[in-house]
């Protein structure tokens, strides 16, 4: 692999769509399921702790750092085509760009994801979903390389999806090639829906800012931003953290926030919707990390 994708203690700051966190100690950005695959086993054989990511998106990584690999996967991109009502693509592309793709290929289903801020492979390991969607829908096969280097083919039933959730989450395998079954319809509409749903994000989300997308899941019976915007928390900050003041569902990163401001804002809101409502918020975003 070329030296300039092999990057010693790099701030994960620059890889995080939050844009906060310390550094890893090495974070190595892989192009083919090979190149993964000689990467997990060189880490294991040097006995190093190995943490993988897609786009950055849905993460918080914490001020310390995280120790050991570091592999990102969104320079994955070898493959994107089209067969019949199918679309493969490798795990390194970007929602937007798979649903554009279907677009072009007059298949629907997957408009839901066009605004979802991640790659198709950690959207597979979330379970993403938005506007009534979700991955478990339309992922029909899923191609990993697990953590010892060796690469598996599941088929939808096998991969244990449920909300924001599948079997990847509790499993050291990773997603490097996501099939997806959808039907044909007509691209002006498949269009329309997506332009749509896009213009609901752009005046309900605040995608001008770095977040890593919603903080919270929903609970059941519950929206998350509704429950914190009805406990008053609209704009709560925490050094340059704060609850988003156009969808409270929302931390957002003003600028220079850390880690730490991060934590404290989704702490404090924790602990008041609980105080307030009686519900317990858990977190989408994942935390890595030390402090």
């Amino acid at each position: 692999m070329p030296a300039e994708r092999i990057l010693p203690d790099e701030p994960m700051c620059r890889h995080t769509t939050f844009a906060v966190g310390g550094p890893a100690d090495v974070l190595v950005q892989p192009k083919s399921v090979k190149e993964l695959s000689l990467a997990i086993r060189a880490a294991r054989a040097a006995s190093l702790p190995l943490t993988v990511l897609g786009g950055g998106s849905n993460v918080l990584v914490l001020d310390g750092g995280i120790r050991g690999v570091v592999i990102q996967l969104n320079e994955m991109k070898r493959v994107l085509s089209c067969h019949d009502d199918k679309i493969h693509a490798a795990s390194g592309y970007m929602l937007a760009d798979v649903c554009d793709f279907a677009c072009q290929n007059a298949l629907t289903g997957a408009e839901f994801a066009c605004g979802i801020p991640g790659t198709i492979g950690g959207a597979v390991f979330m379970n993403a979903g938005a506007y009534g969607g979700e991955m478990s829908n339309i992922v029909f096969r899923v191609r990993t390389v697990n953590g010892h280097g060796g690469v598996t083919t599941y088929e939808a039933e096998k991969l244990g999806f449920s909300y924001r959730t599948s079997m990847f989450q509790r499993l050291q395998e990773f997603v490097v090639e996501v099939e997806l079954r959808l039907q044909y319809g007509d691209k002006e509409v498949i269009r329309a829906k997506m332009n749509e749903f896009t213009e609901k994000r752009l005046a309900k989300q605040p995608l001008e800012m770095h977040s890593a997308g919603s903080t919270f899941k929903r609970p059941p019976g519950y929206f998350a931003g509704t429950l914190i915007d009805q406990t008053g928390l609209k704009g709560f900050s925490h050094g340059d953290a704060e609850v988003s003041t156009k969808h409270a569902g929302f931390v957002v990163n003003r600028g220079n926030a850390t880690a730490a401001d991060v934590l404290a804002v989704i702490h404090e809101v924790q602990r008041r919707v609980h105080e307030v409502h009686g519900v317990r918020l858990e977190t989408e975003v994942r935390i890595l990390g030390v402090p």
